[in-house]
């Protein structure tokens, strides 16, 4: 006689083998699990002890993890409630941040080479924007602007990849490839946001970047979230970056299982922080040496530098083809807003998908982009050539008067041939004055701004910093950015009532 206990346990199973096959598809999971369970006895361990625990997981008890908790009553919590402050939202201002907001000129309609400011109504001499070809006025422009926004309407709509793309931006792309002299280009929607966008597309967590301590704000982010291995030399010292290039030559010869990585040099052309110019010829040659590809930053350059404006590779007559990556503004010379990247082709279309600030921003409205490429336009014609020509004998008049030999209270950083010039005092007029702090310094330098503002009619600035995320935090300055919108007699008057508070604000201390 047959076992009752087996006969049961067969009915039952039987009788699941066909509940389990009446089940649409399942003839073809029960072959699946056959064909991927063969001779893997492992596998099968494995995924049955993950089950098992994920059975045990949603069947456990909820638990709670302070053991030693205590229950307050109704009075208890009322007065802790009642106790408890708020932390700020915000820190309290300081004294230097205060006076910023205090002391920040508003100016009261157009913007132009002397507006007009809201705190006394008067109309400034401006030399504390970046309208260095004077384009904000240009009658040209504005017809073009004005014509495009009745065409295009205000904005695009969109990212670059996803409807934001007209013709206008093309067109642009291909205006800054033809004057640079490159084989392609491609356009952001944001400035600060080019340079970073454009290394972090190609920098990644091993690579080495090698940059100047000198450069701007923007580089030392773009620097940072690319998470390679940055090394730093002195500003402008070639010496100093032949240095780190063969310590990291001697680096890698030690350590031969090091995977490649790919290598870079980074810099500025004209620096926004200083006013002087990279010694681009020496740059090139340490390139070709030691085998890094250039990031050249011409923000602060394109439009300015050169016979025709193209910026540094003219001024040094490299060609710009030999630049890896050239990188500009389009909110500086230009008067417009965003940059640009100008390359090789297979350079500019990894872009296309990789930076960031391309693919998640919306492109810049048609409007600017036609100023744009209006302006570039300019720059070939006999009005550019003037134009450069005014900048470069107004920057030159400016410099004769605060870098001459009656104004020992003027140090100036920037070479010759820069429209942006950066006035400090020198260390040992501040150690006679008893000036020891950077806050005292700073507020030295707020009261040249005021006092040309209120006396003589100048509106300038200091130079402004993020000073608590500054990796290399310049000295205090007075930023002086020269236009061709001025006359030579204008900027010259300018420069003797900046040259006479500098004295005067000193001896005060005395």
């Amino acid at each position: 006689m047959d076992n009752p206990v087996l006969t049961a346990i067969n009915q039952t199973l039987y009788s699941v083998s066909r509940g389990v096959q009446a089940v649409p598809g399942s003839a073809i999971a029960i072959n699946y699990i056959k064909n991927s369970y063969q001779n893997d006895p492992f596998r099968v361990v494995l995924e049955l002890g993950l089950a098992i625990y994920a059975v045990k997981y949603m069947l456990s008890k909820k638990y709670r993890i302070d053991h030693n908790h205590v229950k307050l009553t109704e009075k208890e919590i009322d007065e802790l409630v009642s106790e408890w402050q708020p932390e700020p939202l915000v820190q309290p201002l300081s004294e230097i941040q205060r006076m910023e907001l205090d002391k920040a000129h508003i100016i009261v309609g157009a913007q132009g080479p002397k507006p007009k400011v809201q705190s006394s109504g008067k109309n400034l001499l401006n030399l504390a924007s970046s309208n260095f070809l004077g384009y904000i006025t240009n009658e040209d422009i504005k017809a073009k602007a004005i014509e495009t926004l009745h065409n295009y309407g205000v904005g695009s709509c969109g990212p670059p990849g996803f409807y934001g793309t007209l013709d206008v931006h093309i067109n642009l792309e291909k205006d800054i490839a033809r004057f640079l002299g490159t084989e392609s280009a491609i356009i952001y929607a944001q400035g600060f946001s080019t340079v970073a966008s454009v290394i972090s597309a190609f920098s990644k967590r091993g690579d080495i970047i090698v940059a100047d301590e000198g450069c701007n704000f923007a580089i030392q982010k773009g620097t940072q979230i690319s998470r390679s291995v940055i090394r730093w030399y002195k500003h402008n010292d070639m010496a100093d970056l032949e240095r780190v290039l063969e310590s990291i030559n001697k680096e890698s010869r030690a350590n031969k299982k090091r995977p490649l990585t790919r290598r870079f040099i980074v810099t500025e052309a004209l620096f926004q922080n200083y006013g002087d110019i990279a010694p681009l010829d020496k740059i090139m040659e340490l390139k070709h040496k030691y085998k890094y590809r250039v990031i050249l930053d011409e923000s602060n350059s394109f439009g300015l530098l050169g016979k025709t404006g193209r910026g540094l590779t003219e001024v040094y007559n490299v060609s710009p083809r030999d630049v890896d990556m050239i990188i500009g503004s389009m909110a500086n010379t230009l008067s417009g807003a965003g940059g640009f990247c100008a390359g090789a082709k297979e350079v500019v279309e990894h872009q296309r998908l990789s930076g960031q600030a391309f693919v998640f921003s919306a492109s810049i409205p048609a409007m600017l982009a036609v100023c744009a490429s209006e302006a570039i336009n300019i720059l070939g014609t006999n009005q550019g050539e003037r134009l450069l020509k005014d900048l470069h004998e107004n920057s030159a008049a400016f410099r004769n008067v605060v870098v001459s030999p009656s104004a020992q209270s003027i140090e100036v950083s920037s070479d010759a041939g820069s429209p942006i010039l950066h006035l400090r005092f020198p260390a040992a007029s501040l150690a006679a004055a008893g000036v020891t702090t950077r806050d005292e310094e700073t507020f030295l330098l707020q009261e040249i701004v005021d006092e040309v503002a209120t006396k003589d009619g100048v509106m300038i600035t200091r130079a402004k910093y993020v000073e608590t995320q500054e990796m290399h935090l310049p000295r205090p300055s007075i930023r002086v950015s020269i236009s061709a919108s001025h006359g030579k007699k204008e900027v010259e008057k300018a420069a003797q009532a900046i040259k006479a508070a500098f004295a005067k604000v000193l001896s005060k201390r005395k």
